[in-house]
């Protein structure tokens, strides 16, 4: 063997797993990179954003807006972390919205444990005196484990499941994520009209001021309370279930 052919080999054979590493520290560098990318781009909003009048319900660091509803405060076993808002531990309590609001598109993004259940009210009129609960008088809209939490069974034609409009309207054409990934919610209500969106689709729609609507609250756990879905402008409610959930990206638009 020629001594410079000799040479070569040997120098390819020695730089061949330095190259290989240089490589992986490379598609490391990536990940890591677009990770970091994307979590400065949670809770934020765009230029376009701003313009178009969004505000942010959850700056990614502390609980500043929320508070337990009918408390001044909101209990520490809802944490931040890693710039999502955490219900940890059964006991934290349903939160709300400091404001009221009334003619809006809410969004946020929610996962949920195995075998975990909590939802999203609206138009939460907050009373302790006279309603106990944020869903006394607030529509849900439920946040669940579809495959392993026994409520996704119960109820009718799936009126218990995530996306649908709890106990009353269930969810159509949903492209639900599997727990332990994100799920993107965008809620509409305007002048009574009310939407679910769920991962890009449109899975709930209703009219407040409908019969349609007050007969299936007729039939439901809500003909008891009297002012169940009557008023149209109040919070928004995050639920304790007892379940670990997670929320982040959370902003509203005035409509």
């Amino acid at each position: 063997m020629h001594g410079n052919n000799y040479y070569r080999i040997q120098n390819f054979i020695f730089m061949k797993p330095i190259l290989v590493f240089l490589s992986l520290i490379s598609i490391l560098f990536i990940f890591s990179s677009e990770n970091f990318k994307n979590k400065l781009e949670n809770n934020t909003l765009t230029a376009q954003e701003k313009k178009d009048g969004w505000k942010l319900l959850f700056d990614g660091k502390t609980t500043k807006g929320w508070h337990n509803y009918g408390k001044k405060d909101i209990s520490p076993l809802w944490k931040v972390e890693n710039g999502e808002l955490i219900m940890g531990s059964k006991g934290a309590e349903d939160i709300v919205t400091d404001k009221e609001y009334e003619n809006f598109e809410f969004q946020l993004e929610w996962k949920i444990s195995e075998g975990g259940n909590s939802g999203i009210y609206y138009l939460v009129k907050e009373d302790p005196q006279k309603y106990k609960k944020g869903w006394n008088t607030g529509p849900e809209m439920q946040i669940l484990d579809d495959n392993k939490h026994p409520d996704a069974t119960k109820g009718k034609d799936g009126n218990h499941q995530a996306g649908a409009l709890y106990d009353l309207i269930p969810a159509k054409n949903k492209q639900l994520k599997p727990v332990g990934e994100w799920n993107a919610v965008r809620l509409i209500i305007n002048q009574g009209k009310v939407e679910h969106w769920l991962n890009g689709a449109k899975i709930v729609e209703y009219d407040l001021n409908s019969t349609e609507f007050a007969e299936l609250v007729k039939t439901s756990k809500f003909n008891v309370y009297a002012d169940f879905a009557k008023y149209r402008k109040g919070r928004i409610a995050l639920q304790d279930h007892g379940d670990l959930v997670w929320f982040r990206n959370i902003k509203i638009k005035k409509l």
